[in-house]
């Protein structure tokens, strides 16, 4: 009785959006991880403008009592959260039939919602942050209260456009239509500093989405995971050639928070050695009490004994140090401890602003000079990554292989004054991983994070749709050429032990690197179950932006591109576009995700299957154009296996037709310069 009545009031206060009266004011729970403060970087004729821009969401007769809260909120952390306004509910993904709605899209979109906002799941979720330290679902709580109501609202016969976590309205559209649009952070392009983006969110305007935090497809760290594993794996085996024990051998990183928490579990089931460090006690423990890490340490000195010991018993376990990442890789060096594999995985998208703490200063202290000294902030974590940096390179010489793990380490790191640039003044001395890994061995391919969400929220769902994405992989093996062959293995063995290896944080979701041939041929298989009953109720497709098509990002996901477009972002607008009219249940493009505001373009898709045969449609041509899209792209930069890839997929595919590069003799040009 209880529960019927706690799941009738749920659905009353969904449907209220901003209360009728105005509800008594709140503080912030000291129990879960806040975003630091954030700079001082308004006049005051903006201060005001950002006050008038909180209060239009509310009647004029709460103004002045609301005024002055806000003014407190804006002075004490440096953004208006309208705290007083976050729901009395528990905030997590509840199964699709619990969500007042009209269609069953907007209840998807409203589970996506809610799971990315879940304390277990999200990094600063009463600052509405789901990961990367400024990853943001919206900006405040009345976009939320706002967004949820137009879902609950809203038909087939309509679409809500989000701007930049705005609820800007519901239109009239089609059942063809996407039902959701949304856009975060769209700056003229002159305003796309970093600055820019400190400006225009205090002044409440835009936000920073990340990748699936503002575009809701957020699955907490399991969706980056996999990822993370393929990358180990095929790092160790650059470092280790002809080895597939890794077990003794040591991977040494950084970052325990959003995505970076997914390192220690990669790590495990890679098979080595993993020591990671974090300076945040929250995340750190956070992340030790969910099992992503195994054991925890504060002290150093037992953080070296403990490493020798694993090494010495080629064991395979992760080691969490709650302290800097540059004291690690300085004593290891000093200590003589062979560091096989190298990376970090801090949000340094976001260096002046929580996104990497500098050695020296405690985690109180770091947020106190960020907030109220924030230049000489910047000159520590500028003077931190270079010796960072020097202390990377003690071990390089030894033999390490290190690579940049796309999250503006090198960039930023350059920009501090490390020694990083090749001989040329172009490149780095270190890859990025997409450069070495995933760009040649799986992007060109048309290998990427395909993801998907069982909305029952029963893990029995869950479990059939692990089986049947394994069974379509193992037909797409025996048929396979050689050159895809490792990457249908490599997703075998991991969807093999996806359940074991206990992923799931959150909802009820699941992630593998596949093709567009293997994602429309699982997808295939789920629809076809939930038509005959055996999966409950519909499952929600998505996937990282992290992929073939949807990121054009010079120093991450476009840095295997060397005909100079990697600087364009023709691709990521191409690819939501696209998907739009060919059937995605909502679309998304940022600026801004794992390499910085003003860094990369990148576009998102979320898709629901229902057991119908619009849906069959729909997964069949949205699907196929979300990846072949990118490795059209690729292979016009003349990149050999994307172009394999498309040859391959033009002679299965009538109606495909793509321009294929004609290749150019370097003599040629030699001759003529």
């Amino acid at each position: 009785m209880q529960e019927t009545k706690n799941h009738t009031e749920f659905q009353k206060k969904i449907l209220e959006g901003i209360p009728a009266t105005l509800p008594p004011a709140k503080k912030r729970n000291p129990d879960v991880s806040h975003a630091p403060r954030r700079k001082d970087i308004l006049d005051t004729p903006d201060k005001k403008l950002a006050l008038r821009n909180a209060l239009r969401y509310f009647p004029k007769s709460w103004h002045a009592e609301l005024a002055r809260e806000f003014k407190e909120e804006f002075d004490q952390y440096g953004r208006i959260y309208m705290y007083r306004f976050m729901p009395d509910y528990p905030m997590y993904a509840r199964p699709i039939t619990e969500y007042p709605a009209r269609c069953a899209a907007a209840a998807a979109i409203m589970l996506m919602i809610q799971n990315n906002l879940d304390p277990a799941v999200a990094q600063h979720p009463e600052e509405l942050i789901t990961y990367g330290g400024n990853g943001a679902v919206f900006q405040n709580w009345a976009q939320y209260l706002l967004t949820l109501k137009y879902l609950a609202e809203m038909t087939e016969q309509q679409t809500l456009h989000m701007f930049s976590g705005h609820p800007m309205g519901l239109f009239p559209s089609s059942p063809q239509a996407p039902r959701v649009v949304v856009t975060n952070g769209m700056m003229i392009p002159n305003y796309s500093q970093p600055d820019d983006w400190e400006r225009f969110n205090a002044l409440g305007v835009t936000q920073y989405g990340q990748m699936t935090a503002g575009s809701y497809m957020y699955i907490g760290p399991q969706g980056i995971v996999h990822g993370t594993t393929i990358t180990v794996l095929n790092g160790f085996r650059r470092c280790l050639p002809g080895e597939e024990d890794f077990s003794g051998k040591l991977f040494l990183t950084a970052g325990l928070g959003g995505m970076s928490g997914a390192q220690p579990k990669a790590g495990n089931i890679a098979g080595c050695i993993t020591v990671c460090a974090e300076v945040n006690p929250a995340a750190a423990h956070k992340r030790h009490e969910q099992g992503w890490v195994d054991e925890l340490y504060e002290d150093l000195k037992q953080l070296v004994i403990r490493t020798r010991e694993a090494m010495a018993e080629k064991e395979v376990v992760s080691l969490a140090y709650l302290g800097n990442i540059v004291e690690v890789w300085e004593r290891f060096a000093d200590e003589d401890i062979y560091v096989s594999l190298g990376s970090d995985q801090t949000s340094l998208h976001n260096p002046w602003a929580g996104g990497y703490y500098p050695v020296g200063l405690s985690f109180e202290a770091a947020n106190t000079m960020m907030a109220e000294d924030p230049e000489s902030f910047k000159k520590e974590v500028q003077a931190s990554l270079v010796r960072q940096v020097n202390a990377i390179a003690r071990h390089t010489a030894k033999g390490t292989y290190f690579f940049d793990y796309g999250n503006a380490f090198l960039l930023e790191a350059s920009r501090a004054g490390a020694k990083l640039l090749s001989a040329d003044g172009k490149s780095f001395i270190y890859p990025s991983y997409v450069q070495d890994i995933l760009g040649p061995l799986c992007f060109d391919y048309g290998f990427g994070p395909f993801r998907w969400v069982c909305s029952s929220g029963d893990p029995k769902d869950l479990s059939l749709t692990d089986q049947l994405a394994l069974e379509v992989m193992e037909r797409q093996r025996e048929e396979a050429p050689a050159e895809i062959r490792g990457q249908l293995q490599d997703n075998i063995q991991w969807i093999q032990q996806a359940e074991e290896n206990q992923l799931v944080v959150g909802s009820q979701a699941r992630i593998l690197y596949a093709d567009a041939q293997g994602r429309m041929e699982i997808a295939r298989a789920f629809n076809e179950a939930i038509a005959a009953g055996r999966i409950s109720a519909p499952v929600i497709l998505g996937r990282d932006h992290h992929d073939v098509s949807g990121t054009d990002s010079p120093f991450r996901e476009t840095s295997n591109i060397y005909d100079g477009s990697q600087f364009t972002a023709d691709m990521a607008v191409h690819n939501v576009i696209g998907d739009s009219f060919r059937g995605a249940t909502w679309v998304s493009l940022h600026n801004g995700g794992g390499v910085g505001w003003g860094e990369v373009i990148n576009g998102g898709f979320g898709l629901v299957l229902d057991g119908s045969a619009e849906a069959e449609r729909r997964l069949t041509q949205m699907l196929f154009y979300d990846v072949n899209n990118g490795i059209a792209r690729r292979s016009w930069a003349r990149n050999q296996e994307a172009i394999f890839a498309i040859k391959r997929e033009m002679d299965r595919t009538p109606g495909l037709a793509v321009c294929i590069p004609e290749m150019v003799d370097d003599s040629l040009l030699d001759d003529l310069f």
